[in-house]
């Protein structure tokens, strides 16, 4: 039993603290991402250390150094996950604004490219009628699969691909204009959408940077550049913007937070929840990969976790309402 708990209890510690590290490979940076499944192990480790002081014998100098040390990394990870629980004060205000008019729904949905289930995703968009439907992963099988929405949604912009990052955007609204991007990576496409509603020129981004894992980019130089770029030319755009898409980032890393802090957008979700959308197969991975930000023009009428369309991901349904002068 001590050498179990004295094993576990340094790697949760070094894995706490790894992402510190000055590097972008994978072996560090996807610490990041477990770090609610980190503290609760963490917390599991304080109660043996508790069980066997109380049980066996009394803890010796090294034990006491890893209570320390676990008791620090427990605080540490709890810092970085607290806004994304109601303990935390709602970056984004409710509103209850009747006027649909003034209203924008974005449902964000990783399909995951193998997956067939196309009806299930149908259903959602036939339930919730979402202003823009943004699929990614999506390839030209995705596109046949839920062409009958098509009908629906007049305005299109369609990136089929075969690599997973394909990208299909299903719209209600006119585009002003609707550019494809290829920002960082020739493989990676994004678009940017500029709509005209209710008067107001509003921007939206979809975006679905690659992550730093093994079967992907080794490095997470090419995501954060990407977003670090998006944020930069936002900073620079006055006016409604919406971003919305899989981040492959949590909601809480250093990358995303340099992004809310340069371009000065919204996190719906803090105060309110995580918002898991990715593993929808393994109950206990679970972290904040699918994102919608926005500008300080709108308020939050609802958001939502949706069930799973067959995909790793669930989709992600947020409704937005322009604010007034008076709101």
């Amino acid at each position: 039993m001590d050498t179990a708990l004295t094993a576990a209890s340094v790697f949760f510690i070094a894995v706490s603290w790894a992402p510190l590290l000055p590097s972008s490979h994978w072996l560090v940076r996807v610490w990041e991402f477990p770090r609610l499944q980190i503290a609760a192990i963490i917390s599991l480790l304080l109660i043996g250390y508790a069980f066997k002081a109380t049980y066996y014998a009394p803890l010796n100098s090294l034990s006491l150094i890893l209570v320390v040390g676990l008791i620090v990394s427990l605080i540490y990870q709890v810092v970085w996950i607290i806004p994304y629980t109601p303990l935390y004060k709602r970056e984004v205000k409710r509103v209850g604004n009747e006027d649909t008019s003034r209203k924008l729904s974005v449902l964000s949905s990783n399909v995951y490219m193998p997956n067939n289930d196309f009806r299930k995703l149908i259903e959602h968009v036939r339930n919730k009628h979402p202003d823009f439907l943004v699929t990614l992963e999506s390839n030209e099988k995705w596109q046949k699969g839920i062409s009958e929405i098509e009908s629906e949604y007049p305005y299109r912009k369609f990136c089929p691909l075969e690599n997973l990052y394909g990208m299909h955007l299903y719209s209600k609204i006119p585009f002003e204009e609707a550019t494809l991007r290829f920002m960082i990576e020739d493989d990676v496409p994004s678009m940017r959408v500029k709509i005209n509603h209710h008067g107001q020129d509003i921007l939206l981004y979809f975006l679905h940077p690659k992550p730093p894992s093994p079967t992907e980019n080794t490095y997470a130089k090419p995501r954060d550049v990407e977003l670090t770029v998006v944020g930069e030319e936002i900073a620079k755009t006055e006016g409604p913007i919406i971003v919305a898409g899989d981040l492959n980032d949590v909601a809480w890393s250093p990358t995303t937070r340099k992004f809310k802090k340069i371009s000065g957008l919204l996190d719906p979700r803090e105060g309110r929840g995580f918002f898991n959308t990715f593993h929808a197969k393994y109950p206990l991975v679970k972290w904040p990969l699918d994102h919608v930000f926005h500008s300080k023009h709108f308020g939050l009428v609802n958001i939502e976790k949706l069930e799973g369309v067959g995909s790793d991901h669930y989709p992600l349904y947020t409704e937005l309402a322009l604010m007034t002068d008076k709101e």
